[in-house]
């Protein structure tokens, strides 16, 4: 097992751990439909929902590794689903 934050940045789904620490305690992270924060411990398999602003993405675990070089890093997950969410303007 890994935690959340850490499998984050070391699959470079999101850059640094401190920005993966942020994203997943303000509750844009989805374990298994669940909300994670940072210290939820990732499991092979586990489904990963992540939300940036705009841009929704899933995944699924495959792989938990301490480090890797960048060409490796998409062999920790396969991601399912990529959508941007459209803005819907409020200003009439």
């Amino acid at each position: 097992m890994m935690r959340l934050d850490k499998f984050l940045k070391v699959s470079r789904l999101i850059k640094r751990r401190t920005v993966a620490k942020e994203v997943a305690d303000k509750g844009r992270v989805f374990i298994n439909d669940k909300v994670a924060k940072s210290s939820t411990d990732v499991k092979v398999g586990d489904k990963i929902a992540i939300q940036f602003g705009n841009k929704h993405v899933l995944v699924q675990v495959e792989a938990l590794m301490d480090s890797t070089r960048k060409e490796d890093a998409k062999e920790m997950f396969t991601i399912l689903e990529e959508k941007f969410i459209k803005e819907e303007n409020t200003n009439l």
